[in-house]
């Protein structure tokens, strides 16, 4: 039996890290998603070691992080690893989404693989938010007090809702350890959803990098894509290796090594740079619940890309006005990247809104308008082409 188990479990790896044959033009763009599974792979082992010594108390929270830091062996190696691979996870992410979105990953029949992709998004937020409170500094305490509360403009019930979250009537203990708790559970459920996306994936293979059809020239993923993923994996820890030994703080926050202080307000709450262009969303609109559904709306509208998207051609290699608008797409996100981190103040406010309209507007307007020039532009291209015949 356990024979039988083991050969079912070896075939099974055969089937995906060996045998799968995938397109053989795919270049580096596509090493995001094996780097994505190391930074969670170090993200569970590193969160599992620093659980042991973690006290999740608003008493001692602060206190235990600096136990780890100082008494633990080789425990700020654990916790700055811990810190930086949050912020790689994030990059390679983005990358990730970039590359789909360039490439229109997003179309069938790889529908299921996107919406399970954007679910993971979406959870690994919730899990970065929740692992920012528990060092419980300033900025834990009050970028969750800030976003909490967000929910309370919620009609009817939302104040309830918050108070339900916190366990009282405001961050207290109680919220810590939900938050803890929460925090250790959700890597497993990544973990889960990420296996779905894997298996998504294995039903039709990577996308083509020219849009066509994959089943004209394919290679076995063993030997040449798992060394090519290995030259990234390794490029990926020796950088991270140099952040973690000589510029560990340089992607955190200052305030975060002051021990919170409810009574204390900081000059500028903003939650880590990955969050910063969906914070610059929320604070560009002046209604607090409209502020709260466009926030939420900027993650869940990568959904309706398969719908918004009605090129005939897949991806963006020949498709000059997408290329551009994919272009554009970026270089606005980095913009609200920005914004999200200066004060909602004049000209940053009108930015800011200037740069949300326009993300909402290129899923929902530009995207599906330039893929309806160019199927008129086909058409008439294969009219008159049918006309000289």
């Amino acid at each position: 039996m356990r024979l039988l188990k083991s050969q079912a479990i070896l075939r099974l790896v055969n089937s995906y890290m060996v045998d799968s044959p995938q397109p053989a033009n795919i270049s580096y763009l596509w090493n995001f998603g094996s780097l994505l599974g190391v930074c969670l792979i170090i993200q569970i082992l590193t969160g599992v070691f620093l659980a042991m010594h973690y006290t999740p108390h608003v008493d001692f929270a602060f206190n235990s992080v600096e136990h780890i830091m100082r008494d633990v062996n080789a425990g700020y190696i654990l916790r700055y690893t811990h810190a930086n691979v949050a912020s790689f996870f994030f990059i390679f992410v983005y990358c990730h989404i970039a590359r789909g979105l360039y490439y229109s990953s997003y179309k069938s029949p790889r529908v299921m693989l996107w919406s399970i992709g954007v679910i993971i998004l979406i959870v690994m937020m919730a899990t970065a938010f929740l692992g920012y409170v528990l060092p419980y500094g300033q900025m834990s305490l009050w970028g969750a007090t800030v976003i909490t509360n967000l929910l309370s403009a919620i009609p009817v019930f939302g104040h309830d809702l918050v108070e339900l979250i916190w366990g009282g009537f405001s961050v207290n203990n109680a919220t810590l350890n939900r938050f803890f708790s929460l925090h250790f559970l959700l890597p497993f459920v990544l973990a889960a959803l990420v296996v779905g996306h894997l298996l998504a994936l294995h039903v039709h293979g990577s996308n083509n990098p020219n849009g066509i059809s994959n089943n004209g020239d394919r290679i076995p993923m063993h030997p040449y894509f798992v060394f090519k993923d290995l030259v990234t994996i390794f490029a990926f820890l020796l950088v991270l290796s140099v952040m973690v030994f000589y510029y560990p703080n340089v992607l955190g926050h200052s305030d975060n090594y002051i021990p919170a202080n409810p009574m204390s307000t900081p000059a500028s709450i903003v939650p880590e740079w990955y969050l910063l262009p969906f914070y610059a969303i929320l604070r560009s609109i002046p209604n607090k619940l409209l502020g709260v559904i466009a926030m939420f709306g900027s993650l869940l509208i990568l959904l309706i890309l398969p719908l918004t998207d009605l090129s005939r051609i897949r991806g963006s290699q020949f498709r000059p006005l997408m290329r551009l608008a994919h272009w554009f797409f970026i270089v606005n996100f980095f913009i609200l990247m920005w914004i999200g981190a200066c004060h909602p103040e004049t000209p940053y406010l009108e930015i800011g809104q200037a740069s949300t309209a326009f993300y909402f507007l290129w899923f929902l307007v530009i995207v599906p308008v330039i893929g309806i020039i160019e199927n008129t532009a086909m058409d008439i291209a294969t009219i008159k082409k049918e006309n000289l015949l």
